[in-house]
């Protein structure tokens, strides 16, 4: 059987508070007991010495002893438990509560051993007794002897007393269990509210409804942690869902020109509308090389994205490597009239040379791209520690902030307008990006419109 987690709290706080009135329950008693057996010993020890202390004061000179005042102190302590029998230094006795009325000390005594056993079921005490000798300014004048259940006993104020402590203890624990209960209701609300919401967006989100956010606020750490970790979720997948309906629709519009070109020409010719001359099949063909061209760049994007990439890693002179890819693009970037600044000085690196060789041409050919005529692109390369940076610098066109976040996603183009003439599929960043923490480095970019672009790729020097 399964409970919730708010029962599962309540019951937890009720368990705790149960448990522990219990243990201070037990504890109270014994220590009640102990404290209390020992106040009562120590009691009835202090009333033995003060009726012996009354018995000895009723003597007088010449053997006289003042039994009338002696019988009233006797009786009086019959009353209270006490069985007494007093006797002169000769052995005679001059007053004994069993002999006086021995009816009433059984009675007495019957009445304690109940009390005692309705309190202890188990108690094993018994009727004991006590010799004080009677001194005098003369000497022995005789002997006090004091009967009691004993050790000790409770009379009818003491149980009463231990019965209204355990009555406040049950009152107590019961008062307790209340206010657990209420108390744990309102924590397990609190605490559980935000995981229920928790709970209620993660169920939105896996049918693929990502817009829900939780808003509450909470001061547990945990939780918090936890509802900005769903929101985190639901953000990311939302923007995934994003580039996937997008992704969906660049595919089918770069599919779109080049086939229904195909389709066009094809169909012209089959209909004898065309004659199917060599610059008609030509055209066919170039538009066969751009499909097998795109569906290169997925894969090879595939193969960049997939964890089982394989690099072939080697020392080898980035700063070499570059002169020779601008010596590539050097009559592309004078025909246009674009100034290319490169300081060149030996920089060793551990990766994959082909491969780190297309993120410089991807760069290149971007930054060749989006430069106006009479512009610039400068490429710097920074030794740090641990890592080389790479740092590709144009006066270009820019990208406005809101597209900055997105140009490394897969088909994303900051031209809306998609005209060829100024890009490509929009794979080549995405390939990019792709090598680059294929290396354990990272790209990144900054950008100013109508000002130029900046893109620095941070490389480790060893292998990682």
């Amino acid at each position: 059987m399964k409970y919730s987690f708010r029962t599962k709290l309540s019951l937890s706080y009720i368990a705790v508070v149960l448990v522990s009135v219990l243990l201070i329950s037990i504890m109270m008693n014994q220590l009640l007991d102990k404290h209390f057996r020992d106040y009562i010993i120590q009691n009835q020890e202090l009333k033995n010495k003060a009726v012996v202390s009354q018995v000895s004061q009723q003597y007088k000179a010449g053997g006289i002893w003042n039994t009338e005042a002696i019988e009233n102190i006797c009786i009086n302590a019959l009353e209270q438990g006490m069985i007494i029998t007093v006797k002169d230094v000769s052995g005679n006795t001059i007053w004994d509560a069993r002999a006086h009325d021995n009816a009433q000390c059984e009675e007495i005594l019957s009445d304690m051993a109940d009390n005692m056993h309705s309190r202890y079921p188990h108690w094993d005490g018994s009727y004991v007794e006590n010799s004080y000798p009677i001194t005098s300014d003369s000497g022995d004048i005789g002997t006090v002897t004091i009967g009691y259940y004993g050790p000790y006993y409770f009379n009818d104020s003491a149980l009463e007393f231990i019965s209204t402590i355990n009555r406040l203890l049950m009152g107590v624990g019961a008062f307790s269990l209340v206010l657990s209960f209420l108390v744990g209701s309102i924590m397990a609300k609190r605490l559980s509210s935000p995981i229920s919401r928790v709970i209620d967006t993660a169920q939105m989100i896996s049918k693929g409804y990502f817009n829900d956010r939780i808003t509450e606020e909470s001061s547990t750490i945990e939780t918090a942690q936890l509802t900005e970790t769903i929101n985190n979720l639901a953000e990311t997948l939302e923007h995934q869902e994003t580039l996937r309906k997008r992704l969906t629709g660049d595919v089918a519009h770069e599919l779109r020109t080049p086939l229904a070109t195909l389709q066009s020409h094809m169909e012209a010719m089959i209909d004898g509308i065309w004659e199917a001359d060599t610059e008609r099949l030509k055209s066919c063909h170039e538009e066969i090389i751009r499909i097998n061209r795109l569906v290169g760049d997925l894969e090879k994007l595939a193969r960049y994205e997939s964890e089982n990439l394989i690099l072939h890693k080697t020392n080898f002179d980035i700063s070499k490597l570059i002169s020779q890819i601008i010596k590539n693009f050097e009559n592309d970037f004078v025909a246009k009239n674009i100034e290319l600044d490169f300081e060149a000085k030996e920089e060793m690196i551990f990766a994959d040379k082909d491969k780190i060789s297309q993120v410089i041409v991807n760069l290149l050919s971007n930054a060749h791209k989006y430069t106006p005529s009479g512009g610039a692109v400068a490429i710097r390369i920074i030794s740090t520690a641990d890592k080389t940076e790479i740092h590709i610098k144009d006066t270009g066109n820019g990208i406005s902030p809101e597209d900055l976040p997105m140009i490394f996603e897969r088909f994303y183009r900051a031209d809306k307008s998609r005209n060829r003439l100024t890009g490509g599929a929009g794979i080549g960043l995405t390939i990019t990006k792709s090598i680059v923490e294929a290396h354990k480095g990272s790209i990144q970019v900054s950008s100013i419109a109508s000002k130029g672009s900046e893109f620095i790729v941070k490389l480790p020097k060893q292998a990682s």
